[in-house]
């Protein structure tokens, strides 16, 4: 496999999703990714994985591959292109992608030399590459595989206007909260199912000494990502997605209602670390870590965010499943909710070889390669928990399968990026305002209204 290849720190991929009560604070993290690397750039020591789906032979042909995925993620995603090279006879080379990835494609579409498949972060982003004819439809073997192995809601998030053009191969988390057990020790808590429970369970840490959330506000998809838990759980899946699609004005009710709630944990004094003041100083990183330092007296005791939080944590001496662990963000309403991000993949040319790449990434053979290796969970249903190199990856990944139809993709992925993916402008400045005074909903409403109705297209 030829490749050319770059180094990137992802801020907010991460990899599965929390829904219901399910206990996740259990076992260490998996194994070092790092150790099957051969040094040429190809994931050595790959273990065998029985086939499942037949693929054609395409002995000869060059394939293309682009996402932007670097360090970890980028060497395990190799091994699974290595794999689609032995199954295959094809030479596959991977092409690092820069963000926003949309922006890099129309680079390459432009000088005529598109990759043949582009591993797609965003709903918007598979939305975009259909919109400007560079997507190709799913073929038969590629929708067959599909359709026996995913949920038809992570179907849904691949299809545009009832086509199918994306696999997503790669899932995503909005929805968990870790926290550092000797505080809960401290304390006297438990994990915490409701968001009232979760209220509880802040006055009580609190205290004990000690501040209970830790947010990370100086990077404002953060907020974006309190503000969508919050209101899955509280409003309900079809409020969402009418959000989501500016259905509905941010003046709704519905979004009162979640801003209050969440205000009600941003405004009561002392329960964000360092005040707002210091949370916009604060980095999503550092507000992982600082939960996770200081012995029994860390800046905070809880920390929300999916599990590339795990990365941040495996900084500090603190370990996952004994110093660190996690619970489903808190059910608002009748049920924790199930906000999911992902990557999918998308066929940008014609021909057997991008089909037949797609087909094996929707196949459990695929999903099997970096399920084994860590820091991965799959949408795929028929693939076997036992892949998860442990406990914790395991009943997350369960948890996933078990959300089925009832998943939501991040709101803020799915709007204009002058809305909800600008640094000082639209939702991020919104809901940075918005922790600076928290009792100012309404004039935060007007002011995400005011920004949507400029960035989303006129109906």
């Amino acid at each position: 496999m030829r490749s050319t290849l770059r180094t990137r720190t992802t801020g907010r991929t991460v990899a599965a999703i929390a829904v219901g009560a399910l206990a996740l604070g259990v076992t260490a993290c998996g194994g070092d990714d790092d150790k099957d690397d051969d040094g040429n750039g190809k994931g050595g020591g790959k273990k065998e994985t029985a086939a499942t789906v037949r693929l054609p032979d395409l002995d000869g042909q060059k394939l293309s591959v682009s996402a932007v995925w670097g360090g970890a993620e980028r060497k395990v995603f190799l091994r699974v292109l290595d794999e689609f090279e032995e199954r295959t006879g094809a030479d596959v080379s991977f092409v690092p992608a820069q963000e926003p990835i949309i922006s890099f494609l129309a680079s390459k579409v432009a000088g005529g030399e598109p990759p043949d498949v582009a591993m797609l972060p965003q709903v918007g982003a598979v939305k975009q590459a259909v919109e400007k004819k560079w997507a190709k439809p799913l073929g038969a073997a590629a929708q067959k595989e599909l359709d026996e192995n995913y949920a038809q809601g992570w179907k849904d998030l691949g299809s545009v206007d009832g086509k199918q053009y994306g696999v997503y191969f790669k899932a995503a988390n909005k929805s968990l909260v870790w926290y550092n057990t000797k505080v809960f020790e401290n304390a006297g808590v438990e994990e915490p199912k409701t968001w009232d429970d979760f209220m509880k369970t802040a006055q009580t840490i609190y205290d004990s000494g000690v501040a209970p959330v830790s947010v990370g506000g100086a990077e404002a998809w953060t907020l974006t990502d309190w503000f969508e838990n919050v209101y899955l759980s509280q409003a309900g899946p079809e409020k969402y997605d009418e959000l989501a699609q500016h259905k509905i004005k941010w003046t709704d009710p519905s979004v009162k209602e979640a801003l209050t709630t969440l205000g009600g944990l941003f405004g009561k004094k002392g329960f964000v670390a360092g005040g707002a003041d210091g949370a916009l100083q604060t980095e999503f990183p550092a507000s992982v870590k600082q939960t996770f330092v200081g012995g029994d007296q860390p800046k905070a005791g809880m920390v929300f965010e999916g599990d590339m939080v795990s990365l941040s944590i495996s900084e500090t001496k603190a370990e996952v499943g004994t110093d660190a662990k996690v619970f489903p963000f808190p059910a608002v309403g009748d049920a924790s909710p199930a906000v999911v991000g992902g990557d999918a993949a998308v066929a940008l040319k014609d021909g057997e070889g991008a089909q037949a790449l797609l087909t094996f990434l929707a196949s459990p053979d695929a999903a099997k390669i970096w399920a084994e290796a860590g820091g991965f969970v799959s949408p795929n249903k028929n693939l076997d928990l036992a892949a998860y190199p442990n406990d914790v990856q395991r009943g997350i990944a369960k948890a996933l399968i078990a959300a089925g139809d009832d998943i939501r993709f991040d709101m803020s992925d799915q709007a204009p990026p002058a809305f909800g993916g600008t640094p000082g402008k639209g939702e991020w400045k919104a809901l940075q305002d918005f922790l600076k005074n928290p009792k100012n909903v309404a004039g935060t409403q007007r002011a995400l209204e005011d920004a949507a109705a400029k960035a989303y297209p006129k109906s």
